[in-house]
């Protein structure tokens, strides 16, 4: 719906003088990548030691690799800024919806939702496919991340990051 909103709009400005702007349509394609750039995709094979006494995917590691992908997100949110890095405080909200077998693909796609003046929320979903079956929900989270500075001490200070979604 967002996208077809988007068209609408672009069509109607580039169009209704009766011409066609070529730096109109450059700065709205633009537009159009930094929006699907806030998208952070990842992906794992699940492998025989991952899986657990039942033969599908352990849980622990289904929660290690969407803290990868949440570090991800976080680490190209903060790129260019002097924030030394970002760090799990918690695991807010964490849904297994359905099984993943040895053999499946685990696809995650994480996105920044907000922020706060040092934290950052991040929503992750997981999708799950085979040879055998659809794309699948099969996780969902809400992990919260905290940027720091590093002191000359070696010690982390949280640390205001200046930046929205």
């Amino acid at each position: 719906m967002w996208r077809a909103l988007q068209r609408k709009l672009f069509f109607s400005r580039v169009f209704q003088r009766g011409f066609f702007n070529q730096d109109l349509l450059f700065n709205h394609l633009n537009s159009l990548n930094n929006f699907m750039s806030e998208i952070t995709r990842y992906s794992q094979l699940v492998m025989p030691q991952d899986a657990n006494t039942f033969g599908t995917l352990f849980g622990g590691k289904m929660v290690s690799w969407m803290d990868i992908a949440a570090s991800k997100a976080v680490h190209r949110f903060l790129y260019d800024t002097e924030i030394d890095a970002a760090l799990t405080r918690a695991i807010d909200t964490i849904e297994f919806k359905e099984t993943v077998l040895v053999g499946d693909w685990v696809s995650f796609e994480a996105m920044i939702t907000k922020t706060g003046s040092s934290s950052i929320f991040i929503k992750i979903d997981a999708y799950k496919e085979s040879r055998k079956s659809a794309k699948t929900l099969a996780c969902t989270a809400t992990f919260t991340f905290v940027s720091v500075k590093k002191l000359k001490d070696g010690s982390y200070v949280k640390i205001n990051h200046n930046k929205q979604p």
